[in-house]
C-alpha cells in the first residue's frame, strides 16, 4: 500500500472510531467532575444537561447509548422516553428507587434497568437513627428557639422529651435500608420489629421480629418507614394505622412520600395522638413552599437527602462504572430490576 493509502485508510478508520463514540446522557441533578472524567476515560461522549427548560432533554434520547437516570424524579423515563432512546443499550439509575422509571415499557424494549442497590443503605439508616434522636427530643425545635433569643429550658420539658433506648421500633419494609435501620436500632438498645411483604431469613432480620402490620403499628412507639413504592404499597400508612399506634408515638418516612398519608399524619400529630415525624421524602418534590407540613414545628423536614453523603456517593458512582465496565465487556450487568436480559446490546 501506498503512503497516500495509509493515510487515507487511516483517516478512514479515525472517522469510524469518531463515528463510533458511544454517548452517555446524564439527567441527574449534578455530574462530579471526577466522575464525568471517568468516563470520558471509558471513551464516551458526556451529554450532561441539568439545566435545560423542562423537556429539552427528550432531543439527546435518540443518540443516547447509555442513560444515567435522574435520581431526584424531576426526569422521569416512562414509555415515550423508552420510544424515543432507540440507541440506549441500558438505563442506569444512580440511586435504589425506580418509582420514575417505567420498567416494563423498557423491558419491552430489551433495555436492562439496574440501580445502585445497597449503596446507600448505611447512610439512609444513620439518618433514620438520627431523626429518631432529633424527634424525640426536640432537638431541632430547641435549637431553633435559641436562635432566636430564647431560652425553652421549661417549654422543652412541656413538650415531653423521651430517651432512644427501650423504645419499640417498628421498620416497613425489611430491604438493605430496613436491615441497616434494625442492626443500628438494636445496638442502641431498641425493642425491633418489622413487617415486610415477605419474612426474611435470620440473617436480614438482624435480630429483629417479624410481626403482621397491623400489629406492628399497634405496638410500635416508633414507625420507620423504609419500603418500596409500588401499587400495593401507596398510602400503606394511612390513617387507620396512624390511628393505632401509641399516643405519642413517631414516624420516621425515608422511604417515598406517597406511602404515607401526609394529611393523616398532619391531623395525628395537631391532635396530639402522634408526638412528631421525620420526613425525607414527600408526595410532591420539592416540597410546595406553602406546604403545612412546613408550619408543624414537630415534623423534621429533609430534602430527599438521607443518602446524600459522601461515602454513599462514591459508592453508588462505583455502581455505575462497574456497570459501565461490565457492558464494554460484554459481561452481565449487576442489580437489573427489570425482565428483561441483565446483558446489554449495543446499537452500532
Amino acid at each position: 500500500m501506498t503512503a497516500a493509502g495509509r493515510a487515507t485508510s487511516e483517516d478512514a478508520s479515525e472517522e469510524h472510531q469518531l463515528e463510533r463514540r458511544r454517548r452517555l446522557l446524564f439527567l441527574g441533578p449534578h455530574l462530579a467532575p471526577a466522575l464525568r472524567t471517568a468516563i470520558e476515560q471509558m471513551g464516551f461522549e458526556v451529554a450532561a444537561t441539568p439545566a435545560d427548560p423542562p423537556g429539552a432533554w427528550h432531543d439527546d434520547l435518540a443518540s443516547a447509548d447509555v442513560i444515567f437516570a435522574d435520581w431526584t424524579g424531576r426526569r422521569r423515563l416512562g414509555e415515550a422516553e423508552a420510544i424515543a432512546a432507540t440507541r440506549a443499550a441500558f438505563v442506569q439509575q444512580l440511586a435504589v428507587g425506580l418509582d420514575t422509571i417505567d420498567l416494563q415499557a423498557w423491558a419491552d424494549r430489551k433495555v436492562p434497568v439496574a440501580n445502585a442497590a445497597g449503596a446507600n443503605a448505611s447512610s439512609v439508616a444513620e439518618w433514620c437513627v438520627a431523626s429518631a434522636f432529633i424527634t424525640l427530643r426536640s432537638i431541632a425545635w430547641a435549637d431553633n428557639e435559641m436562635r432566636h433569643g430564647k431560652w425553652p429550658l421549661d417549654d422543652l420539658i412541656a413538650r415531653g422529651c423521651h430517651e432512644l433506648a427501650s423504645r419499640r421500633v417498628g421498620i416497613v419494609g425489611l430491604g438493605a435500608v430496613g436491615t441497616e435501620c434494625a442492626r443500628r436500632f438494636r445496638a442502641l438498645g431498641c425493642d425491633v420489629s418489622y413487617w415486610n411483604r415477605h419474612r426474611r431469613d435470620a440473617e436480614r432480620e438482624a435480630g429483629a421480629t417479624y410481626l403482621g402490620l397491623d400489629d406492628l403499628c399497634e405496638r410500635s412507639e416508633i414507625i420507620v418507614v423504609a419500603v418500596a413504592l409500588t401499587v400495593d404499597t401507596h398510602r400503606l400508612i394511612d390513617a387507620e394505622r396512624l390511628a393505632v399506634m401509641p399516643t405519642g408515638s413517631i414516624v420516621i418516612n425515608a422511604a417515598r412520600g406517597e406511602v404515607l398519608d401526609e394529611s393523616a399524619l398532619l391531623d395525628a400529630i395537631r391532635s396530639s395522638h402522634l408526638g412528631g415525624a421525620a420526613l425525607d421524602v414527600f408526595s410532591t418534590e420539592p416540597l410546595d413552599p406553602v406546604s403545612p407540613l412546613r408550619s408543624e414545628d414537630r415534623i423534621l423536614l429533609s430534602p430527599h437527602s438521607a443518602s446524600s453523603t459522601i461515602e454513599a456517593v462514591e459508592r453508588i458512582g462505583q455502581v455505575a462504572m462497574a456497570n459501565l465496565r461490565h457492558a464494554l465487556a460484554g459481561e452481565p450487568l449487576d442489580h437489573v430490576q427489570n425482565a428483561t436480559s441483565p446483558l446489554p446490546s449495543w446499537k452500532d
